[in-house]
This record gives structure tokens, C-alpha cells and sequence, in this order.
């Protein structure tokens, strides 16, 4: 009875032994595809934010930001380093104008997968029709 205890502990620790490492790489696999959902998100809130700032006519001098980039940098608070910020206006086929802000930036993995690479390049892009002035 006790030589059959002893055996099974063994067995017990060999199963661990196997499995540890498949679990372990799942779990940083999982955590590495929250990482890169979050900061998705948060760069097409960044991207979103220059948008808004760049498409209202009042905004400059309402506002407590001085540029299209500084307003949608303040969404990315947690990325280091910040994120690029691009904009531009661009006539749209219906006569209006639109403003384009792009957000990118360069996501690493936790650690280096077979077949993926390390870093992957996010960008966000967001074009957003400028809002028209009030009458005076």
C-alpha cells in the first residue's frame, strides 16, 4: 500500500512536469492578447480625440489643449513611449471637409513565439467630418 502511494506521487509530479510549461505558455499567450486588445483601444482613442479636437472650429480656443497631437496624446497616459500622431485635412466627395488623425505605435510581446514576431506595429486611424461654425 505505501510502495503504491509513493508511486503515484511520482506520477503526479511527472504530469506537472510535462503540462507546467504548455499551461505557462498559454497563459502568457492569453495575457499577451489582452495586452495588445488594451492597447488597441487605446489607441483608437487617441486617434478619436485628435479627431474631435481637430474637427470642431472652436476648439482652440476652448479647449485646455494646443494641438491636434496634445489632445489625443492625453488619451495615452499608459503607453511608453507615446504614441506617433499624423494629421491632415482632406476634401471629401460630398464637399465636405474631413480630418484624418492617425495614432501608431509598436506593441512587444511578453516573450518571442515560434512563427510571430516581437513586435507588431498598431495604428488607429479615425476621419471624422469638420463641424460647422456657428453664426456669429
Amino acid at each position: 500500500m505505501l510502495r503504491q502511494r509513493a508511486s503515484r506521487k511520482a506520477a503526479a509530479a511527472v504530469e506537472l512536469a510535462l503540462l507546467l510549461p504548455i499551461i505557462m505558455f498559454l497563459f502568457v499567450a492569453a495575457l499577451d492578447y489582452g495586452r495588445i486588445s488594451y492597447y488597441s483601444q487605446i489607441l483608437a482613442n487617441c486617434a478619436r480625440s485628435g479627431a474631435l479636437y481637430a474637427s470642431d472650429p472652436y476648439a482652440p480656443t476652448a479647449a485646455r489643449y494646443r494641438s491636434v497631437a496634445e489632445a489625443a496624446l492625453a488619451e495615452a497616459t499608459d503607453l511608453t513611449p507615446k504614441p506617433t500622431i499624423t494629421w491632415y485635412y482632406e476634401p471629401g466627395s460630398n464637399g465636405r471637409t474631413y480630418v484624418v488623425v492617425t495614432a501608431a505605435w509598436t506593441f512587444q510581446t511578453l516573450i518571442s513565439y515560434p512563427g510571430i514576431p516581437h513586435t507588431v506595429a498598431l495604428q488607429r486611424i479615425v476621419r471624422m467630418p469638420l463641424a460647422p461654425a456657428a453664426p456669429q
